[in-house]
């Protein structure tokens, strides 16, 4: 049965009406034209449709819709601010982090998962925080650096 959800995507207030059962991966793509978070394969088990949720990183494909109203997410879409890429995105071209691009909005929605829990990893740290995303073309060295590079870009910001 469909039914009115509200909650916040990319800082702003969004209601959209659908199965409450959807998961929040089809609201994004298919009700709202977010395409940016990729359906890879539907069982919360590549990290291709990872989104924050409240800051943590989470499997859109696993999420229903219902089970997100009143909560806070950001997508891909939401990264940059004010027309300037964040700096995992800027690291992640910085360092040719990808090939196809397909994994490439799920990486850097867990590696932002990953520096909100821990501002400053290790090496190791960003190896088992990132080793449920898939990438099909072994991009995993680049995308390691970027992390670290982010990591220290980030720590150099002001919190707001």
């Amino acid at each position: 049965m469909k039914q009115k959800i509200s909650f916040t995507l990319n800082r702003e207030t969004v209601t959209v009406t659908a199965n409450g059962t959807d998961s929040l991966l089809t609201v994004l793509r298919e009700y709202l034209d977010l395409t940016g978070t990729k359906f890879g394969c539907g069982q919360g088990e590549c990290g291709a449709c990872t989104v924050l949720i409240d800051n943590k990183a989470i499997r859109s494909c696993m999420v229903a819709v219902e089970d997100v109203a009143g909560a806070a997410i950001i997508s891909i879409e939401g990264m940059s601010e004010n027309g300037s890429l964040h700096p995992i995105q800027k690291a992640f071209i910085t360092h040719d982090s990808m090939q196809c691009g397909f994994c490439t909005p799920g990486m850097i929605m867990n590696a932002y998962g990953l520096l909100l829990r821990n501002p400053k990893p290790s090496r190791t740290e960003i190896i088992n925080g990132m080793e449920e995303n898939l990438c099909r073309c072994g991009s995993y060295n680049r995308i390691l650096d970027a992390i670290a590079t982010a990591a220290q870009e980030m720590s150099k910001k002001p919190k707001l």
